[in-house]
C-alpha cells in the first residue's frame, strides 16, 4: 500500500553528486573556481597555525551563494548544513558564519 518508509535506516553509498544534474550552476561554479591558478590563493595565507579551509572550496560557496541572491553568511553557513548542492561544493565541510565573513572581507 505504501513505499517502505523508515527514518532509522541509512542508505549507503551516500554521494551527493548523484542528486545534481549534469547541467546544474553549481557544477559551472565548480569548474571555473577550479581553474584558477593555487597561487592566487597561497599567497594569501602566511601558514603556520591551525590548518584553514581551503580558499577554493570558500570561493565556490560563496559565488553560489551569490547566484542565489545569498549574501549574509549567517544564510550561506545554514546553506552549507542543509542544501546539498551547498554540501557538495563544500566537500560535506561546515564553515561557520564567522570564518565565510572574514574569507570575505579580506580576501
Amino acid at each position: 500500500m505504501y513505499i517502505q518508509y523508515t527514518m532509522d535506516q541509512l542508505c549507503l553509498p551516500m554521494d551527493l553528486e548523484e542528486d545534481i544534474p549534469e547541467n546544474h550552476l553549481v557544477r559551472v561554479v565548480n569548474a571555473a573556481v577550479n581553474r584558477l591558478d593555487n597561487a592566487i590563493f597561497d599567497a594569501a595565507y602566511p601558514g603556520g597555525g591551525r590548518d584553514s579551509y581551503h580558499p577554493k572550496m570558500l570561493t565556490k560557496v560563496i559565488i553560489y551563494a551569490y547566484t542565489q541572491r545569498i549574501y549574509s553568511s549567517r544564510q550561506i553557513a545554514k546553506a552549507v548544513r542543509e542544501n546539498i548542492p551547498f554540501m557538495w561544493l563544500a566537500g560535506r565541510q561546515r564553515p561557520d558564519f564567522r570564518t565565510l565573513n572574514r574569507f570575505r572581507s579580506q580576501r
